[in-house]
C-alpha cells in the first residue's frame, strides 16, 4: 500500500460524502467510509466495492474518534487525505421549506440549542477530527485536508446587499459554515511549511438529505470541487477556498 494514498472520508454513508468516496475510489485511492452507523457506512462500502471500507466515526464522540484513528494506524500508520464532509443542517426542520425554517433561525429567535447542536457536528466535529488525524497525515509524504465548506459561509458575500440568499443567513447552518472557514484558516497557517496542504471547498448547491432534497445540481455535478481538490498532486495548490471549477470564494 505504499504507492496507494490513503483518505478518509466523513460522513461518506450519503449524499456528497458517498459521491466523493466512490470517485476516489474510482481514482484508485483506498478509501475509508466514515459514519457515525457502522451498519449504514458498510453497506455503503459494499457499494462502491473494493477499495472501500467502513469506519465508525461520530465527529461529535472523541473516543469514537480516537478509535477510527487508531484503526487507520494499525492498518496503514498514515493518512494522506482527509476530507472533513461530515455535517448537519438542522435538527428540528421537520416538514418545514428552506424559507419556513429560515423564520424561525433569526438571531432573534433561534434556539440555542439548535445553534450548540448544529455547530457541535459543523465547527467541533471538524476540529476534532483534524486534531487526531493530524499526526497521521505528519506521517505522509504528499497529505492534503479538504474541509468541505459552503458558500454560505462566506462573511463577505453575505454582507452584500446584492447577494441572493442573504436573508437566509442565520446563526444556524451559514454561521456554522462561517466559523468552520474561521477554524480551517487556523489550520492554514498552522501548517504553512510543513508540507500539509489544506483547502476549503463549496460543493453546488446538491440535492441532498441536508437541504431536504430542495438543492438544485445532481450528486454528481455538486460533488464535482471537492473530487477535483481532493486529486490535486503533491504540486497542487494550499490555502484556498474554492467552488466549481476552481472559482474562488471570498473569505
Amino acid at each position: 500500500m505504499a504507492n496507494t494514498r490513503i483518505a478518509l472520508v466523513t460522513g461518506a454513508n450519503q449524499g456528497v460524502g458517498l459521491q466523493v468516496a466512490k470517485e476516489l475510489v474510482a481514482s484508485g485511492m483506498t478509501v475509508f467510509v466514515g459514519s457515525r452507523d457502522l451498519e449504514r457506512g458498510k453497506t455503503a462500502a459494499a457499494e462502491i466495492g473494493t477499495g472501500a471500507t467502513a469506519l465508525q466515526i461520530d465527529v461529535t464522540d472523541r473516543v469514537s474518534i480516537d478509535a477510527a484513528a487508531e484503526s487507520i494506524r494499525k492498518e496503514f500508520g498514515r493518512l494522506d487525505l482527509l476530507v472533513n464532509n461530515a455535517a448537519i443542517s438542522n435538527t428540528r426542520k421537520g416538514n418545514l421549506s428552506l424559507q419556513e425554517y429560515s423564520k424561525t433561525v433569526r438571531a432573534s429567535n433561534v434556539s440555542l440549542d439548535e445553534v450548540r447542536a448544529v455547530w457541535e457536528t459543523n465547527v467541533f466535529g471538524a476540529l476534532a477530527v483534524y486534531q487526531a488525524m493530524l499526526p497521521l497525515l505528519r506521517e505522509s509524504s504528499d497529505a492534503r485536508i479538504v474541509n468541505v465548506s459552503s458558500g454560505v459561509g462566506s462573511l463577505t458575500t453575505n454582507a452584500d446587499p446584492a447577494f441572493h440568499y442573504r436573508k437566509m443567513y442565520s446563526a444556524v447552518y451559514p454561521a456554522s459554515k462561517a466559523a468552520l472557514n474561521a477554524l480551517t484558516l487556523a489550520m492554514m497557517v498552522e501548517l504553512e511549511g510543513t508540507g500539509i496542504k489544506v483547502n476549503l471547498v463549496s460543493p453546488g448547491f446538491t440535492k441532498t438529505a441536508l437541504n431536504g432534497f430542495e438543492g438544485t445540481e445532481s450528486l454528481e455535478d455538486g460533488s464535482r470541487e471537492v473530487v477535483r481538490v481532493a486529486l490535486l498532486g503533491p504540486d497542487g495548490p494550499t490555502n484556498t477556498y474554492t467552488r466549481w471549477e476552481n472559482a474562488s470564494i471570498p473569505w
